[in-house]
């Protein structure tokens, strides 16, 4: 069984700053990559970034250079640093990975960008 908690959300003015944290229990975390998804109301889920368990990332069009994925394997945890908030960030966060054919999220946290 693998628990995913999120943490680091909150309301931010718009050229803003937050950091996500997705802590995850297991002993599995360094072997398996992590992704952080995000959705809308009334929009489906989308990916936002993802890192592979070599450190390698992938990242949404629409948040290439102003956010970051990284991982602490030694903490067991995945981090996403947004810069330069937008607006149309806002939405709920959440932290995703894949352990053989199941899929595990957290509960999301809450990301609102608005001046």
């Amino acid at each position: 069984q693998v628990q995913l908690v999120e943490s680091g959300g909150g309301l931010v003015q718009p050229g803003g700053s937050l950091r996500l944290s997705c802590a995850a229990s297991g002993s599995i975390f360094s072997r398996n990559a992590m992704a952080w998804y995000r959705q809308a109301p009334g929009k489906q889920r989308d990916l936002v970034a993802l890192i592979s368990s070599a450190g390698g990332t992938n990242y949404a069009d629409s948040v290439k250079g102003r956010f970051t994925i990284s991982r602490d394997n030694a903490k067991n945890t995945v981090y996403l640093q947004m810069n330069s908030l937008k607006p149309e960030d806002t939405a709920v966060y959440y932290c995703h990975t894949d352990v053989g054919f199941r899929s595990y999220w957290g509960q999301g946290t809450q990301v609102t960008v608005s001046s």
